[in-house]
């Protein structure tokens, strides 16, 4: 049986181009297309579509509002098309935060280095969500408010005594599981996502608190616009600050740093006097930045000081970093599938045996705070 998409754009050339790719795949068919944000919400509630493709820039209603709607009366995966710019980033940030599950850059091009890649990887990214509707039942993020202060009093942070009772568990996590602190010591925390990223940081993070004991690394899939738009977005919403990273940096506790898109993020140094290296690309490279390459460097200066996780994405990044991190003495936690977007890179270190614990996306944060006895 066909999945079904809604194809909302109103160029009429994009969508004849969207749904003859969508068309071409066999488990797909474009059921209908909508020319507005206000057509796509009729469309959604009488064709209940598997999947919506959305533009973001449309007249009578814009893609975000049609996503608000739609998410409140039918909600059903949603696919954004975005501009590559930093206005395009904000606007794809805030069609996340109001409940669409991915977005791809509408200039194909810039996704692929050929066209049959780029037609691969559309169709591949509709069918993931295609089957994450469970999902759409998550309750809506609601911005907190940032704590007054400079940087400086936010980011001083007191060091965590462990506990010293020790569990570790491979089982899934249930809503009444109650965490215990493992008695391990850490200095650094690091954390890999792509597909689905956004929301699950954004959950994760708003809930650290403003004295978090070490520094965050954090490599989310996302285009070179993107990620400075996105550390502000995280900065404004959380008590711990945030930021795009940049060559140079010292690593300061409380801080969160993003790996600039299109870049490699790698450490130098030792533990307490660590600099951020920021790195070409590479053209050999898959993923920019990439979540391997950050954690194996973490490995090297760290050891088995860091408490990581893997969470929400496509493929398998992160698993042969959190292979060495792991190898190293460090900690690797896993998403868990209920709560993925797509799970693949969860999936990638569960079934390596690399992680150590499947934790829904509701609770990482908790269990942060519970593994660094700050509950």
């Amino acid at each position: 049986m066909s999945l079904k998409v809604l194809v909302v754009d109103d160029s009429s050339f994009f969508r004849r181009r969207v749904s003859d790719i969508i068309n071409a795949a066999p488990r797909l068919e474009v059921v209908d297309v909508a020319v507005n944000g206000k057509e796509a919400v009729e469309k959604a509630l009488s064709l209940k579509p598997d999947v919506i493709t959305m533009d973001i820039e449309m007249p009578v209603m814009d893609g975000i509002s049609a996503v608000r709607e739609i998410m409140a009366s039918q909600p059903t995966p949603i696919l954004m098309f975005s501009s590559l710019t930093h206005e395009g980033a904000k606007a794809t940030l805030d069609a996340l935060e109001a409940g669409a599950l991915d977005f791809i850059p509408k200039k194909f091009e810039d996704i692929a280095r050929n066209k049959d890649e780029a037609v691969n990887l559309l169709q591949q990214r509709v069918q993931q969500i295609a089957s994450r509707r469970a999902l759409l039942r998550r309750t809506p993020i609601r911005p907190i408010s940032r704590p007054t202060g400079t940087v400086t009093s936010r980011i001083a942070a007191s060091r965590v005594e462990p506990a010293t009772s020790a569990v570790k568990t491979a089982a899934p996590v249930t809503s009444a599981a109650r965490f215990r602190a493992s008695g391990k010591s850490y200095q650094l925390t690091a954390i890999g996502t792509s597909t689905g990223g956004p929301v699950a940081l954004q959950k994760i993070l708003t809930k650290l608190p403003v004295n978090y004991p070490h520094p965050i690394l954090l490599v989310q899939h996302m285009p070179a616009t993107f990620t400075a738009a996105f550390a502000a977005r995280l900065n404004s919403l959380c008590q711990i600050t945030v930021k795009e990273a940049a060559d140079g940096d010292m690593l300061q506790p409380g801080v969160a740093y993003l790996a600039p898109g299109g870049m490699q993020m790698m450490l130098e140094g030792r533990p307490g006097n660590t600099k951020i290296r920021i790195i070409d690309g590479g053209e050999r490279m898959n993923y920019k930045p990439c979540v391997d390459v950050t954690f194996g460097s973490a490995a090297k200066i760290y050891q088995d000081k860091v408490l990581s996780m893997i969470l929400t994405g496509m493929g398998a990044d992160g698993r042969e970093g959190a292979r060495m991190l792991k190898a190293a003495g460090s900690t690797i936690w896993a998403q868990d599938e209920e709560s993925c977007v797509v799970y693949g890179m969860p999936q990638a270190v569960a079934k390596a045996g690399i992680s150590t614990e499947d934790l829904p996306l509701e609770r990482i944060a908790e269990r942060i705070l519970v593994e660094l006895k700050r509950h």
